[in-house]
């Protein structure tokens, strides 16, 4: 009788960290940035979550948090409440909250190396001067995929700062749709089972 117990208390539990991942998109809070290229990982979050209907919510690591499911794993999607450069503590808290290992964490985020139109996938590895990344890292460590969406450097003498805290140019936005879904198939692919 126990054993029998056992394997339905065992199934009736929540997906557990053998199938579940953290996807997280940075970006600084509020409807002022929420259109900055600073943003476009909360804007990639944003549309992988209404193509599945959800609906991000509170949730009490400081985050706002979305689920959906793919392939049999369950994908916990969050954009931080706080500024990009305090992304690790609400990170390190979902994490520990999902109990989801730190191999299993992506963070899409915004890219001054690449060229605007170019989406890179990085597993480990320094920071390169991402003050959201570099938070992360601090508090958590630096085994976890991030996902690069280029947006290229300012032209002329206008401040890194200054450029990634603007929105996306006319001729950027017409281009976003295409590049978010790429964004969200590399997502897919990443967190996709490999058959072995």
């Amino acid at each position: 009788m126990r054993p029998l117990l056992q394997r339905l208390l065992k199934q009736s539990q929540p997906l557990t960290q053998s199938n579940s991942w953290l996807i997280v998109g940075l970006g600084n809070p509020g409807p002022n940035y929420q259109s900055n290229r600073h943003n476009i990982g909360q804007q990639v979050l944003d549309v992988l979550a209404d193509k599945h209907s959800q609906r991000f919510k509170s949730h009490k690591t400081g985050t706002l948090v979305a689920e959906v499911s793919h392939s049999s794993q369950k994908l916990v999607l969050a954009k931080s409440q706080g500024f990009m450069n305090v992304s690790g503590s609400p990170v390190q808290k979902l994490l520990q909250f999902y109990s989801i290992p730190l191999d299993r964490l992506i963070v899409i985020h915004d890219e001054l190396d690449i060229e605007f139109g170019e989406l890179r996938k990085k597993f480990d590895g320094g920071h390169a001067g991402h003050n959201g990344l570099r938070d992360i890292s601090a508090k958590c460590g630096t085994g976890y995929h991030r996902l690069r969406f280029g947006i290229g450097r300012p032209d002329g003498q206008m401040a890194v700062s200054d450029f990634v805290l603007q929105n996306f140019s006319t001729t950027e936005r017409k281009e976003l749709p295409v590049l978010i879904e790429l964004a969200i198939d590399h997502v897919l692919e990443i967190t996709t089972p490999k058959t072995t």
